[in-house]
């Protein structure tokens, strides 16, 4: 099962503040989720997709795509959403759980499969964003191997926490799933990536790289 957890996006991105204003920090987080989900659906060897969330936006998008809806009433933060949307799996008799976030536009369908080409029969897979300090990819088999503790600094803990069971740990290093979208300098990487996913364009279209470049703190 591959878990997608998308917390409320009325009020995503809080750390664009200085660049976005909050109907376009909305609109770019949607724009990103789409770029994820639509990945997920292209992907012909893709396993069940869960959205774990409450929001109608991305609760509509899983209609559309025919994924799975784990509700998430409570919108309490990534960390506790994977640990309910793990237990509903183990429940489910899941073999396996794949953790990627909503904010990652640049995923790659040969990304994703070569995650499970690599995954161990019982161990993990990690896959640290581009600074090394966060987790944009997680996978476990069993579902619940070691439990997940997102934020800024998730990768060391995680590969402890993986490294604790005995089982082995495979770190792959992805470079479409390594960027996120979290800071103003990562608006500006993603402008300037070869591609053209929806979220590229939405940022191109608003010339965000143009005014960083020139300012760094003008709202759009």
């Amino acid at each position: 099962m591959i878990l997608v957890p998308v917390k409320n996006l009325s009020s995503a991105k809080q750390r664009l503040t200085s660049v976005l204003d909050q109907p376009s920090r909305t609109r770019l987080a949607q724009t990103m989720l789409l770029d994820v989900l639509s990945t997920l659906h292209d992907w012909t060897s893709c396993p069940a997709v869960a959205v774990v969330s409450s929001d109608p936006y991305a609760l509509r998008l899983a209609d559309g795509f025919g994924f799975q809806v784990i509700p998430d009433p409570d919108n309490s933060g990534e960390t506790a959403a994977i640990e309910m949307a793990t237990r509903t799996c183990v429940e489910g008799g899941a073999d396996s759980t794949l953790v990627i976030p909503a904010d990652i536009p640049l995923i790659t369908g040969w990304e994703l499969q070569e995650i499970y080409r690599q995954a161990p029969p019982a161990g993990s897979v990690l896959v640290p964003a581009g600074d090394g300090r966060g987790t944009n990819a997680a996978f476990r088999r069993p579902a619940d191997l070691f439990p997940l503790s997102f934020g800024n600094d998730s990768f060391k803990p995680h590969r402890a926490a993986a490294q604790v069971t005995g089982k082995p740990c495979i770190v792959l290093q992805l470079p479409g799933i390594a960027i996120d979208i979290d800071d103003p300098s990562d608006l500006l990487q993603l402008i300037e990536m070869p591609g053209d996913t929806e979220a590229q364009r939405l940022l191109r279209q608003w010339s965000v790289g143009d005014r960083l470049q020139a300012t760094g703190s003008d709202r759009i």
